[in-house]
């Protein structure tokens, strides 16, 4: 992981934030899910890291599944003293995220209805120019229980 300056980098807004490439495979979900739980360690916003860790696999299978980019990247900030985004960027704008019922049978398919049950909110973000983004950022908003 990077050093705790990089972790504690702030933001234009002010906040904390920390970011890591990733390949885009399955396995990094397990890097992931220690980067993330690593970073709200040091934000001493330990009760955020189960829900946190489950976003984070969630959101890197569905960019290992759904995309052919070779590289995603983890974005882990924090947007006031009492929440928490989580976001995955992938280079691939055009496939955007849905909610799709999957069977009962279907192995695949519940993904970010796990995200929509534990998050405070999703939902996601073209980047770059409106026209022709470049990119797009899946996130997750997660708030401490003391923030109403």
């Amino acid at each position: 992981m990077g050093s705790r300056s990089e972790i504690l980098a702030a933001t234009s807004s002010g906040h904390a934030a920390y970011s890591q490439t990733f390949p885009c495979v399955p396995p990094a979900a397990a890097a992931g899910r220690e980067r993330v739980r690593d970073v709200l360690g040091l934000w001493r916003m330990d009760s955020l890291a189960e829900p946190a860790a489950l976003i984070v696999t969630e959101l890197i299978a569905n960019a290992a599944r759904h995309t052919t980019c070779p590289e995603i990247r983890l974005i882990v900030a924090r947007s006031t003293a009492t929440r928490v985004r989580i976001g995955i960027v992938d280079r691939e704008p055009a496939l955007l995220p849905t909610l799709s019922s999957a069977g009962d049978e279907e192995e695949s398919g519940r993904g970010l209805f796990l995200v929509d049950a534990v998050a405070d909110r999703w939902g996601y973000d073209l980047l770059g120019p409106p026209r022709c983004p470049c990119a797009k950022e899946i996130w997750a908003e997660l708030r401490t229980k003391g923030d109403a």
